[in-house]
């Protein structure tokens, strides 16, 4: 709007929550609804209108002043459709009576009440707004371009933690009137042009990984419904100016959704004004809301793919995620797949053919399962939804509708280098193979636990384990975070027995803790081994579908807990006999977080970067040497930090070896 508007409709709203710089904050309804007109041509001002909201008003109104019908039309309303409509009839019908022009928009006391109070609470109850309520003027903003060192905010006396009085709405509605008119007059002559403008849909688009991302625009809304969509994170946000493509859904390790969004808006008011609709509801759930980087969201949203770029280039499309594809399937085959049907409202074109089609492709080509399909329009994509789990080959396929935001994150966790390092193979190659992780065989010495509450920590789990907690091994429990680094609720223990494995499965399984059952299973150092090193239990392993319960964690925690100091292994007298190998016997050092061994053979093509904790009895680091020159035969030196003797002689029982206890240190000569 670059022309002077013909008249301004001031408008102050009030809920039945806090007021000031809290309105809006606590997700309180709209109870007072108050505007009067301005006559910006002819600087004068119009009737006082007021609509109270909810069949409680009527106590609002007996605390009202007197006032006489000619200055003030007062309505009384049942819910906020009548009062929207009533708002819309009555300033249209005052506007067409006086006759001097047609233009029209809102000004307000600051932005709080279009868009954190009138847009929330409309779309929440799926409400149209009148379109003069899609833009409007901050008088707040207006003022200061005359007075730029003036603090508006200390215009609001009022507490905002209360409810403002009927009286206290009509006050501030006249006392702003009388400020537009001073505006519009001498000397300062303003003009209202450019107001600010709530969008009416969200627009989707691409990031680029190259892009600056203030780190002040963007927020994390977590606890969103599986099956949200960036619409419905919009429709959260609405009133806020979400930027262009700013609306990324996460996914984790498996590539599902995991009810967190990154959103960006596009300035720094707009995301302070998000954070606090932190705890606000998406239908039963609530959100909740914190700050973020603009690192977060390049992570989440950016792409560096040409091929995305193009595919993602087209505007006004419906993406649509396929997932389950044979690993041979084509673009022919895709396409026959929508286009199959009895009529034609069952038949969805793919827009673009085989334009419209990307398949995700691990690094060397291989393909994932996983492609994304664009469509012309929504009720295509709905039309395409109903094909979900419909067969394709010999699988059926799971349909998802999804977001250019997602399309980047898929194609980025599949495209990316391994972010787990492989080890280099060792410099001696005539070393005997040692495992680092626990022998397998089979035993089931292991137990897994799951659905536990999110807040559980280490001693919840071992005031859980109760009379077990003396079986558990040294660092013997692994907390399983989720892609976040947040507990995912399953945890991995090492018991010293397989007899107590079970024992303690069968006892404690869905017993209760902190208002949750808790699954326990237990589980073999193989398969335990196998999460260690980044592998997929569900497979990987013929048990894994037998109802073992051992789908694969996310990752792994560092352990950050302590279990009481180790005892002496001999006496103090005897271990003065044996300076200084009887110090490290007296007092053995606990072994630390360390870092797991990877064959040089293993590509890991993780997707997120993990800590996994050494297995109890390995080293907590650990290094090859060349074998010293004065040994009869070939062999090698390993050198280990931190290793109890006991726990060595377990580590290379079987090996002919010579052993150099050097203070703390262990090296142990393989022959």
């Amino acid at each position: 709007m670059t022309a002077q508007v013909d008249y301004l409709a001031v408008l102050f709203t009030t809920t039945s929550g806090a007021s000031g710089d809290l309105l809006g904050s606590d997700e309180k309804e709209l109870v007072q609804l108050v505007w009067q007109l301005v006559d910006v041509k002819n600087k004068k001002l119009g009737k006082l209108n007021e609509v109270l909201i909810g069949a409680e008003q009527s106590e609002l109104t007996e605390c009202a002043p007197d006032r006489q019908d000619g200055e003030e039309s007062v309505f009384t309303v049942t819910g906020l459709e009548q009062a929207l409509n009533q708002f819309h009839v009555g300033l249209t019908n005052e506007v067409n009576s006086l006759g001097a022009g047609t233009s029209l928009c809102v000004c307000t006391d600051g932005q709080l009440h279009i868009r954190q109070v009138l847009h929330p609470e409309a779309a929440s109850k799926n409400l149209a707004l009148p379109n003069c309520l899609n833009s409007f003027f901050d008088l707040r903003k207006e003022f200061r371009k005359h007075f730029p060192s003036a603090d508006t905010k200390s215009l609001t006396v009022m507490d905002p933690t209360a409810m403002l009085a009927p009286v206290t709405a009509t006050l501030q509605v006249q006392s702003m009137a009388n400020i537009v008119l001073a505006l519009l007059s001498e000397p300062f002559c303003h003009s209202f042009l450019n107001p600010e403008r709530v969008p009416e849909k969200f627009e989707s688009g691409t990031c680029s990984k190259t892009e600056q991302v203030c780190d002040n625009t963007v927020i994390r809304a977590r606890g969103l419904p599986w099956q949200s969509s960036d619409q419905d994170i919009a429709r959260f946000f609405r009133g806020l100016n979400i930027a262009k493509g700013g609306a990324a859904l996460c996914l984790n390790a498996q590539g599902r959704r995991n009810g967190e969004a990154l959103v960006r808006f596009i300035n720094e008011e707009h995301r302070d004004m998000a954070l606090q609709r932190h705890k606000h509801h998406m239908g039963n759930r609530y959100i909740e809301v914190y700050k973020a980087t603009g690192e977060d969201f390049l992570k989440i949203a950016g792409g560096t793919s040409s091929e995305v770029a193009l595919f993602l280039s087209r505007e006004d499309q419906v993406i649509v995620r396929m997932r389950g594809l044979p690993f041979t399937a084509t673009p022919d085959q895709v396409l026959a797949f929508f286009s199959q049907g009895e009529g034609p409202k069952e038949a969805c074109p793919v827009s673009g053919g085989k334009e419209g089609i990307l398949f995700v492709r691990f690094p060397d080509g291989r393909p994932t399962g996983d492609a994304f399909v664009l469509f012309a329009s929504e009720e295509h994509a709905q039309c395409a939804l109903r094909k979900h789990k419909n067969i394709l080959g010999k699988r059926y396929i799971e349909l998802f509708k999804s977001t250019a935001a997602e399309v980047q994150q898929v194609l980025n966790r599949y495209s990316s280098v391994p972010l787990i390092p492989v080890a280099p193979a060792p410099l001696v190659s005539m070393l005997p193979t040692v495992s680092l992780l626990p022998s397998p065989g089979g035993v089931r010495d292991c137990l897994r636990l799951r659905g536990l509450p999110y807040t559980a920590t280490i001693e919840d789990i071992l005031g859980f384990l109760g009379e077990y907690t003396h079986d558990i091994r040294p660092h013997g429990v692994h907390m399983v975070l989720n892609q976040q680094g947040r507990p995912s609720g399953d945890c991995f223990i090492q018991m010293r027995s397989a007899e107590r494995a079970f024992s303690a499965s069968q006892r404690l399984h869905k017993q209760v803790m902190s208002g949750r059952y808790v699954e326990v299973f237990s589980c073999s150092a193989e398969e335990m081994g196998l999460v260690l090193m980044g592998g997929s239990l569900s497979h990987t392993h013929p048990r894994a579908r037998s109802g073992t319960g051992l789908s694969p964690p996310p990752c792994l925690s560092p352990p950050s807990y302590s279990f009481p100091p180790a005892h002496s292994i001999m006496p103090a007298e005897a271990a003065g006999i044996f300076p200084p190998i009887g110090q490290v016997l007296l007092s053995p050092r606990p072994l630390g977080p360390g870092h797991t061994y990877y064959p040089a053979s293993a590509q890991l093509y993780m997707n997120y970067t993990a800590y996994y904790p050494s297995p109890p009895g390995s080293p907590s680091t650990l290094g090859y040497y060349p074998s010293p020159s004065h040994l009869p035969s070939p062999g090698g030196v390993v050198r280990m930090h931190g290793l109890a003797y006991k726990d060595l002689l377990n580590t290379i029982q079987g090996y002919q070896v010579i052993i150099h206890l050097v203070w703390m240190e262990v090296e142990v000569i393989w022959l």
